[in-house]
């Protein structure tokens, strides 16, 4: 089964509808966490904004000139891997096990005596 994201704005601080200058992907084009998905340009400054998976996208949302603000749907992701932030069930499983071993403390019994 398909798990399909939607992609939105993330925080860009204090600035509200924002100009989108140029849109870096299209439908069918495979996108990895961090790759510039568009760039927006305010008073001050142009600025990408990033994926937040590896996946591909099914549905773009927006286009050149559109104006955009935090939250604002930029596009629909087929997602490959879990989300930033969001990881699936095995992958907690697998990390939480990691932590455990890695945490794990020497044993505080009775230990064996030296021989010398």
């Amino acid at each position: 089964m398909a798990n399909l994201i939607d992609v939105k704005v993330p925080d860009i601080g204090d600035f509200k509808d924002v100009p989108v200058i140029d849109v870096l992907v299209r439908p069918g084009d495979r996108i990895t966490t961090e790759q510039p998905l568009l760039t927006l340009e305010s008073d001050k400054a142009s600025m990408d904004v990033p994926s937040p998976l590896d996946g591909m996208v099914k549905e773009l949302m927006i286009k050149v000139g559109d104006k955009v603000s935090q939250g604002s749907l930029i596009l629909v992701a087929e997602a490959e891997a879990a989300p930033a932030g969001v990881a699936p069930k095995e992958k907690v499983t697998a990390e939480a096990l990691r932590r455990a071993r890695a945490r794990r403390l020497p044993t505080t019994g009775p230990q064996p005596a030296s021989t010398r």
